[in-house]
């Protein structure tokens, strides 16, 4: 039976919803992809031929992902693609090259999931229609199920007429956006070297339902970083002189990040959002761990926020007697977007059935984004980005167990999306 595309994207989006993955995990997502964008008749190239694996960052261990492939394969993973998906290796490409003179355009979407156990209450949509989350503690509840869907809605227009087209036309389904993580060893692979014109895009992110912001500019430059603190164990009573103290090594660093001045060259922020020590009331902790992130307006002023939260760690450390390590488990820069790319997105949009207002750009400071990888090697390569914005109704705001999406912002966002593609690559 044959659905029109608005019903398919429903269907993709709920199965994939249902069907959640976090960052480097999406071995299911990504498997369903390859096989539907190679029915389409693309190009397709995945794992390790499109990623950089020393540019992965906060890849999950081995043990997680050999039990996550078991659960991929038993909740209906694509078992041709699968093996060459497998052990963090989770991006797809898909190339449309029509073999005619044109430019590159390139589409990101992002696939990966949060680790959220999704609500249960019996009115949130995705329980009563069926598609809840199976993959308990795991949930999209920041729209890249649709995101991902988008993608293939996207793929599946440009297929229909394929004599519509002049040069290439590139889809990138990115893994782990979500910690900031996926993106630059996709970048670092090459898979934008060659782009002309580069487009990612987002549903929600408080944009109201019909509008579009052409050119999101807020992005915040990021650094996330897991922090081990080592110490020596010790009777707290008996002989306390004994010990090294990581637990109180880890404390002083939390008061003193958040003590750390803010720069004059823009916004800057830092988060401690776990710390974790300790086995007993009468031990001196061996051991304690942190987790933060520090953002800054520039990549400059998070750079300047990044040293100076490696030094007051260091710092703790050293005043406690105990050893530390720092890694760095996701990362992101700022960029700006392209004007005139992001005016032509803007007047397709306006002519698009489902939009009703159009804002040339969003310069308010934001959350981050990797996809600013991908935008910054394209500008600095001679090509233009942006990053594009659909309004849509939410249940509930973004990386929220309530989370939910208006499913009428899909079919809008394949519109404008291949109405750019037409604008960019179509032929006279």
């Amino acid at each position: 039976m044959s659905y029109p595309l608005e019903e398919k994207l429903k269907q993709w989006r709920r199965d994939l919803h249902r069907h959640p993955e976090q960052g480097f995990l999406e071995m299911r997502t990504a498997s369903k992809v390859a096989a539907e964008l190679t029915r389409l008749g693309f190009a397709v190239r995945l794992g390790e031929e499109v990623m950089m694996a020393d540019e992965r960052m906060g890849v999950p261990p081995q043990r997680m992902l050999d039990a996550h492939a078991d659960w991929a394969l038993e909740h209906g993973a694509d078992q041709e693609f699968l093996p060459r998906l497998m052990n963090g290796f989770t991006a797809v490409t898909a190339e449309w090259d029509t073999g005619r003179p044109g430019p590159v355009t390139i589409f990101r979407v992002d696939m990966d999931a949060l680790p959220i156990r999704e609500s249960d209450d019996a009115d949130h949509v995705p329980r009563k229609l069926g598609f809840r989350s199976v993959n308990d503690g795991s949930m999209h509840a920041c729209g890249h199920d649709a995101h991902t869907s988008i993608g293939i809605g996207l793929a599946t227009r440009i297929a229909e007429d394929p004599d519509a087209f002049n040069g290439t036309i590139r889809i990138l389904f990115q893994p782990a956006e979500e910690g900031t993580r996926g993106a630059k060893s996709m970048m670092a692979a090459g898979v934008v070297d060659d782009a002309d014109f580069f487009i990612a895009s987002h549903v929600g992110t408080g944009v109201p339902h019909g509008e579009f912001v052409a050119a999101a500019n807020g992005f915040m430059a990021t650094t996330k970083m897991d922090v081990t603190f080592r110490g020596r164990a010790s009777h707290a009573g008996a002989q306390p002189e004994e010990g090294r103290n990581a637990l109180l090594a880890a404390a002083n660093a939390v008061v003193n990040l958040h003590a750390i001045s803010r720069h004059s060259g823009g916004t800057s922020r830092v988060n401690v959002g776990e710390l974790h020590g300790g086995s007993g009331r009468n031990v001196i902790a061996d051991s304690a761990s942190l987790k933060l992130e520090t953002r800054g307006e520039t990549s400059e002023v998070n750079g300047y926020m990044r040293e100076q939260a490696e030094a007051v760690i260091r710092g703790a450390a050293m005043m406690a007697g105990a050893d530390c390590t720092i890694n760095v488990v996701g990362e992101a820069i700022s960029c700006k977007c392209s004007e005139g790319l992001a005016a032509m997105l803007g007047a397709v949009a306006g002519e698009s059935p489902g939009i009703r207002r159009v804002h040339k750009a969003d310069n308010a400071s934001a959350g981050s984004e990797d996809a600013t990888y991908f935008m910054e090697r394209v500008k600095e390569k001679g090509g233009q980005a942006t990053y594009c914005i659909f309004g849509t109704e939410l249940a509930a705001g973004h990386h929220n167990e309530r989370f939910d999406i208006h499913e009428d912002t899909l079919l809008t966002a394949v519109n404008v999306l291949y109405g750019t593609a037409l604008a960019l690559n179509g032929r006279d």
